[in-house]
C-alpha cells in the first residue's frame, strides 16, 4: 500500500468518524462524504439501538443519536467483533462525564441482559440433588446476582431518578426453562447469601444469623433449585 493511499485511508476515516474536527480528503464530494457517514454511523446506531433499547428510548432520540456519534468519534475499539460492541460501549460510558449518571448502569443492565438471553455456557459438573448444607450452591451459568445505586429495573421513559436512592438495588436475573430473561429484587440477606464466600451452603448460612435467618436461607436455597437457579451443589473449596 503507498503512502499517499494510506493517508487518503486514514483521512477519510478520520472525517467520517467526527467531522467537525477533521477536515475531509480532498477531490470528494460532500454530498458521497455524507452517505458513507450515515451508511457508518447508522449501521453502528442500529447495532447499539437493538442492545439498550431502554437506554435509547429514555434518552430520546436527539440524546440517543448524540451520545452513539460521541461513542463513534471518540471510542478506540480493540475488538472487530460486533457482537462485543454492546460491551465497548459500557466501557466507553465508563470514561465520559453523563449527563445522567444513572445512564452506565442501565447500560450495564440491559448488557447483562442480552448475555445471558444468548448465552451458550455450560454448568460446571455437579450434583443436582446434592445436600445444600454440604455441599457449595451452584449458581446456573445463565443467573446473575447483582447491585447497582440505581434502581435499573424501574427506569425509563416514564422514571428517570435524580438522586441516588439510600438502599442499592440488588438483582438476581436469571434465563429461565423457556429461554426468558427475568430478575427478582433481593433482600440483603438473599443477596449476601448468593454472593458469600466459596464454602458450603451451611458456612454461609451461620454467616447470617441466627437460627430464624439460618432457616429461612436453606428455604430460599431450597427454592431457587427447584426453579432452577441453584442447579446444585459441588465440593467446598
Amino acid at each position: 500500500m503507498s503512502t499517499t493511499l494510506r493517508l487518503q485511508q486514514f483521512t477519510l476515516a478520520r472525517h467520517l468518524r467526527d467531522p467537525s474536527a477533521n477536515p475531509p480528503p480532498p477531490g470528494i464530494e460532500p454530498r458521497r462524504l455524507r452517505v458513507y457517514r450515515e451508511l457508518f454511523l447508522g449501521a453502528i446506531e442500529g447495532l447499539l439501538a437493538g442492545s439498550f433499547p431502554v437506554l435509547r428510548a429514555t434518552l430520546g432520540e436527539p440524546r440517543w443519536r448524540a451520545r452513539v456519534a460521541d461513542f463513534y468519534a471518540r471510542y478506540r475499539s480493540q475488538t472487530p467483533l460486533f457482537t462485543e460492541l454492546a460491551e465497548a460501549f459500557i466501557d466507553y460510558l465508563q470514561g465520559i462525564e453523563l449527563d445522567a449518571p444513572w445512564q452506565l448502569e442501565l447500560a450495564h443492565y440491559e448488557w447483562i441482559e442480552a448475555q445471558l438471553y444468548l448465552s451458550d455456557a455450560e454448568d460446571p459438573p455437579h450434583d443436582p440433588a446434592g445436600d445444600l448444607l454440604e455441599g457449595e450452591p451452584l449458581l446456573s451459568c445463565v443467573a446473575r446476582v447483582l447491585a447497582y445505586r440505581w434502581p435499573v429495573e424501574r427506569i425509563g421513559p416514564g422514571y428517570q431518578p435524580s438522586e441516588v436512592p439510600e438502599a442499592c438495588t440488588l438483582l438476581l436475573v436469571y434465563r429461565d426453562a423457556g429461554l426468558q430473561v427475568r430478575f427478582a429484587r433481593l433482600a440483603p440477606m438473599a443477596w449476601q447469601l448468593l454472593v458469600g464466600l466459596p464454602g458450603s451452603g451451611g458456612e454461609r448460612l451461620r454467616a447470617l444469623g441466627n437460627d430464624e435467618v439460618q432457616h429461612q436461607g436453606l428455604m430460599l436455597l431450597e427454592q431457587l433449585r427447584e426453579q432452577g437457579i441453584i442447579v446444585g451443589t459441588v465440593s467446598p473449596r
